[in-house]
């Protein structure tokens, strides 16, 4: 008899559901699940008819961070952390827009994981809290994602304290994009979803590649973004976009929503 995963991934109507399933240590990033939520999110990603990927849990916390009881005692180079930045990396840099849903809260790498998600939409009960400093580490990996989102003074505050912060403070801060109530979040996140499946894939992994761009000197960007825009502009997708629009209909990458 095999273990049940600890992360699973379902597909329907365009949008593929990755779920933390690890609730009995609060979906800590164990070595078991961050190899398996590697697998699922390179599944998600390599599907063409996967619009949209949501990032969800099971249980009470959304992720706790890294696995401490696996961290205890081992050295640098065998610390589960030092696979933190391919999960990082994957999500901030999937081509498919990833959305982050949580019903409870998130704590360190777990936070990381929110911040490397495109979209982050929460319960209005969830808490949240950079603990690394008081447990003798540093948000380290994490900042790579987390400072591009945080406003420069709560994050100053944020990392130094280790307070927790609700998530209200989390929107105002810019961790999140909504909190909502707990009858509420489903819809909220539908609601994302539903807007992200109107833009043509191309054009969202473009985007997403225009967003992560680092800028330069005015007039070498404009010249290195025009050609780029041109390209987009001359291509299958814009031109069956435009196509649509003249026509009044929807593109062809536009799927009905599902029934309600």
């Amino acid at each position: 008899m095999t273990d049940a995963p600890l992360v699973r991934f379902d597909r329907a109507d365009g949008v593929g559901t990755i779920t933390l399933d690890s609730p009995a240590n609060r979906n800590a990033l164990s070595a078991r699940l961050r190899g398996e939520l590697l697998t699922q999110l390179d599944a998600a990603i390599a599907e063409p008819a996967v619009r949209v990927i949501v990032l969800t849990h099971t249980g009470p916390v959304f992720c706790s961070g890294m696995d401490l009881k696996e961290s205890a005692g081992a050295s640098a180079g065998d610390q589960g952390v030092n696979e933190l930045p391919r999960i990082l990396e994957t999500l901030w840099c999937s081509p498919t827009p990833v959305v982050a849903r949580l019903a409870g809260p998130a704590r360190a790498g777990g936070i990381g994981m929110v911040a490397a998600c495109d979209i982050a939409v929460a319960v209005d009960t969830a808490t949240f809290a950079f603990s690394e400093v008081r447990i003798g580490v540093i948000p380290a990996v994490i900042s790579t994602v987390v400072l591009p989102r945080l406003q420069p003074r709560a994050a100053h505050e944020l990392f130094l304290t280790g307070e927790t912060f609700d998530a209200a403070r989390a929107v105002q801060a810019g961790l999140l994009n909504r909190c909502v109530p707990a009858d509420t979040l489903d819809a909220e996140v539908g609601r994302f979803v539903g807007l992200l499946r109107q833009g043509a894939p191309g054009a969202l992994d473009g985007t997403k590649r225009l967003l992560r761009r680092p800028r330069g000197d005015l007039r070498g960007d404009l010249a290195a973004l025009t050609t780029i825009s041109a390209g987009f502009f001359a291509g299958s997708e814009a031109q069956e976009g435009m196509a649509a629009f003249r026509e009044k209909r929807l593109p062809a990458w536009v799927t009905p929503p599902p029934p309600a």
